[in-house]
Order: C-alpha cells, then sequence, then structure tokens
C-alpha cells in the first residue's frame, strides 16, 4: 500500500501508476451472494449447468460485481493521510471490455488521472483496469472504469 501524507504529496502522481493489487479468485459463492443482495439472477451468473451449455461455457462475473471490486482495489492500494473523510462522488467512464468468468483471478492496477482542488476540497479521478487470469492465461480486462473522490482535508487543529 502506498501512503500520501496529504492531498499536496498526492496530486504530485498525478498521471501515474499508483499501485497494483493482489490477485483475487472469483467464485460461484460470491457470485451467487452478490446475485442474492442486488436480486439479479440471471441465468448466465447462478445457473452452473445451464451456463455450461451457454455462450461461455461456465457462469459469468455480473458487471456490476466487478465493478463493485474498484472500490476495494482502491483502498488495498492507496491511502491518502490528513483526510476527515473521502466520498464516492461518482464514475466518468466504465467499460466491461471482457466477460469474466468464475475462477478468474482478477486483480486491480490503479492510476491517478486528475486531482483538482476546491476551497474546501480536492477530487480526484482514479482510473482502475480489472486485469483477470482464466485457467493461467491472462485475458483481456474485465473493467476499466474512473471513478471520482471528493477528499475532505480534517480541520486544523490549535
Amino acid at each position: 500500500m502506498r501512503i500520501f501524507e496529504n492531498v499536496d504529496e498526492f496530486e504530485k502522481v498525478v498521471g501515474e501508476e499508483i499501485g497494483l493489487t493482489e490477485w483475487r479468485t472469483i467464485t460461484q459463492e460470491d457470485i451467487d451472494a452478490f446475485a442474492k443482495v442486488t436480486n439479479d439472477f440471471q441465468w448466465i451468473h447462478v445457473d452452473t449447468e445451464r451456463a455450461a451449455s451457454g455462450p461461455f461455457g461456465t457462469t459469468l462475473v455480473h458487471g456490476y460485481m466487478t465493478l463493485s471490486l474498484v472500490s476495494g482495489f482502491m483502498f488495498d492500494t492507496y491511502k491518502v493521510n490528513g483526510l476527515s473523510m473521502g466520498v464516492n462522488y461518482g464514475s466518468n467512464k466504465v467499460r466491461y471490455p471482457a466477460p469474466v468468468l468464475v475462477g478468474s483471478r482478477v486483480r486491480g492496477r490503479v492510476k491517478l488521472v486528475a486531482l483538482d482542488r476546491e476551497e474546501n476540497w480536492a477530487q480526484s479521478t482514479i482510473q482502475v483496469t480489472v486485469e483477470q487470469e482464466y485457467n493461467g492465461e491472462q485475458k483481456k480486462p474485465g473493467c476499466v472504469a474512473e471513478v471520482v473522490s471528493r477528499l475532505y482535508p480534517a480541520p486544523a487543529t490549535s
């Protein structure tokens, strides 16, 4: 994990890759739990028998599940000290270049794209590429997302 002492230090790495997470294997249990929480039980995700004879030969990770991993990848790669809080402000762009199959290993490649300053906060734009490997073979990314966060400095203490 890369630790930045404050927003000023964080701003110095705009345009740079700031981290790469460890690999994580996505299981059918993970997919089923996501389906339960989101009420998305489309067969391509949860019906292992039907999916085995489908176009991919197995179940797929939900696109939104892949996207939801981005937040954890960011927490795993960097921390900015001196903040009272950071909040998710949204996403500029999200793409799914390739499906992620059950049993894939995924990891996040994190890059600080921009940091804009306002009087009482800063806004970061982070690009996270969800890299994937299936059966030992590197595949096209499962997701590439630009995530926007608002960073609020902690109040100065006397």
